[in-house]
């Protein structure tokens, strides 16, 4: 969408454009010295019993007859397997070294068998944080929501929803075809292996270490959608559907987290990191329920684009630490809200305005 107006062009301009606060930013880089190390063991335990509790729910939900309990088991596979995929942004920021094994084993337990291999973000996401990238066009992450029409927040949603068919079609039929097909397989690499929303945006083929990285993840996610498929013909309909129920649910509520992830208000103008922090969101304490849709730190959006390499287990310390030190008037204040409704809602009306 192309703003117009002159006078709303200006505003966005200004918005864009303000003015960093460095009592803020010097604020936040003293801090990341103290909160930066992460905690192996939180990592593994947090991973492991979120995974274990997932997978063993889903196999309740698929062998539980009580409609009711195979809900409940599924609610709880959703919440849980929801978190440990979370795990995904934590690799695309963790220091090289700092975990070994985690970005494998993460993959053999949650990224595989779930389709989305951490190449799907990795070198994706940081492009996100990139000072002068950040919600212009070439940032895979953004979209100018709030500047959309109405319809565009439905379909936002709805096309979550469909991520499991996506993904089986993605893994299960385009990557063995791309393997006979080269110019199938460009297309694939660039169109069609990033976890982003900007449609525009096109993937470069991967290189070296990382190549090595993408191909058994690829492999491995091929394998287990073919798998999938041919699980209709052994056990038939019920476990296939009841994957696909969970996997689509949990879609939905990260495509929802991501809705309310950023205010969604810039055009492309590149963005001061102050402007950045302020069109992005925390929803601190003392509400629970942003801890289950917006898990292992990503309740503090607004605060990792100040501190990328800050753990997700320190983020909440960190947010304490800053709320104490910046008086009432810094910027850092404006950046948290309450939940994910009233975000929802401003969006919503936001995309209703006359333009």
């Amino acid at each position: 969408m192309t703003v117009h107006d002159p006078i709303l062009a200006a505003a966005q301009k200004a918005r864009a454009a303000i003015p960093d606060d460095t009592v803020m930013l010097r604020a936040a880089a003293d801090l990341t010295r103290e909160f930066s190390t992460a905690n192996p063991r939180i990592y593994w335990t947090d991973l492991l019993l979120s995974s274990l509790v997932g997978w063993g729910a889903m196999v309740g939900a698929i062998w539980v007859d009580n409609v009711a309990v195979a809900i409940l088991c599924g609610v709880v596979a959703m919440l849980a397997l929801y978190r440990a995929a979370s795990f995904i942004h934590e690799l695309t920021h963790i220091r090289k070294g700092a975990l070994p094994g985690f970005r494998l084993w993460w993959n053999i337990i949650v990224g595989v068998p779930l389709m989305i291999p951490s190449f799907m973000y990795e070198g994706v996401h940081t492009q996100h944080h990139q000072r002068t990238r950040y919600g212009t066009a070439e940032d895979p992450e953004y979209l100018p929501l709030a500047l959309m029409k109405p319809w565009s927040l439905p379909l936002f949603i709805i096309v979550a929803s469909l991520a499991p068919i996506g993904l089986i079609l993605r893994f299960g039929i385009l990557t063995p075809l791309s393997l006979i097909v080269p110019p199938l397989r460009a297309k694939v690499v660039a169109e069609f292996s990033a976890l982003s929303i900007n449609p525009a945006y096109r993937r470069r083929a991967p290189e070296g270490e990382f190549a090595r990285h993408w191909m058994w993840q690829e492999v491995g996610a091929s394998l287990f959608a073919l798998a999938l498929i041919g699980s209709i013909f052994a056990f038939g309909w019920k476990p296939l559907l009841v994957y696909m129920a969970i996997h689509s649910a949990m879609t939905v509520i990260n495509q929802l987290r991501t809705l309310v992830a950023h205010l969604w208000e810039n055009e492309g103008e590149p963005m001061t990191v102050t402007a950045q922090y302020l069109d992005s969101v925390n929803v601190p304490p003392p509400g629970y329920l942003p801890a289950l849709w917006a898990p292992v730190g990503l309740r503090y959006h607004a605060l990792h684009h100040l501190l990328p390499s800050v753990p997700y287990h320190a983020l909440g310390k960190a947010h304490a630490r800053l709320i104490a030190t910046l008086d009432a008037q810094s910027p850092y204040h404006r950046g948290n809200y309450r939940g994910m409704m009233p975000l929802v809602g401003k969006i919503a009306r936001s995309t209703m305005a006359a333009r």
